[in-house]
């Protein structure tokens, strides 16, 4: 099964072998391990749950050292440490994967360069913004007269005009931007290193450095 969790690492320039320069972003990706196959006889619907990343157990709860332990067969992952992070993703066809069983471990191996994957990511948080960042308004003219409306929205639809004199649901409008989770798609695999645990894909990943990131081959759902 090609998923596999990591953290985001360093953007850098790769050259192919026929001379063209990719830039690139490295994902520091540990083996996950399987932890617990969903059924759709039991929890509804059929999905693969895996884990990633170390903790302490001193700060993980009783109900997630239990799940650990009924996964690993009584152990929490390594002496003093528990998984971190856990994620589930679902076939497109909705079965469980036949190669996939709980315990077992998910490395950058499944992976080799040349193929395509989906990167999902909770992105960078840019907080309150305009028109123009958050949707790429063109705003205003720049000709005389203009005083401070250059970067304004213009009208919103007021005045007994679109939508009976109300603001139409959905209207885009200044607010609160980033911190959403973003899959990016089609992102080529350039190097595939199973002795660093590193995979650098061509392109731009979703979030800052070191956030969380799911690969996915292409025959899973985001």
């Amino acid at each position: 099964m090609k998923f596999i969790l990591g953290t985001k690492g360093p953007m850098l320039t790769v050259f192919a072998k026929d001379g063209r320069a990719y830039a690139a972003t490295v994902i520091n990706a540990e083996p996950s391990v399987v932890t617990q196959l969903k059924t759709k006889e039991k929890e509804g619907y059929n999905a693969v749950q895996v884990g990633a990343g170390t903790v302490k157990e001193s700060r993980v709860n009783k109900a997630q050292l239990k799940h650990l332990h009924a996964a690993l067969g009584g152990a929490t992952y390594k002496e003093g440490k528990a998984l971190k992070h856990f994620k589930e993703t679902r076939q497109r066809d909705g079965n469980l994967p036949a190669d996939v069983e709980v315990g077992s471990t998910i490395d950058v191996s499944v992976f080799a360069p040349g193929e395509k994957v989906a990167v999902s990511a909770v992105s960078k948080g840019k907080g309150f913004q305009g028109v123009i960042k958050r949707h790429g308004f063109h705003g205003g003219p720049r000709s005389h007269g203009q005083k401070h409306s250059e970067r304004s929205p213009g009208s919103i639809g007021g005045g007994g005009g679109r939508a009976g004199g109300r603001v139409a649901k959905g209207m885009r409008m200044a607010g609160r931007m980033g911190g959403d989770r973003t899959t990016v798609r089609n992102l080529l695999v350039l190097q595939v290193s199973s002795e660093t645990n590193e995979l650098v894909l061509a392109g731009a990943v979703p979030g800052r450095r070191g956030a969380l990131v799911e690969v996915r081959g292409a025959q899973l759902h985001s």
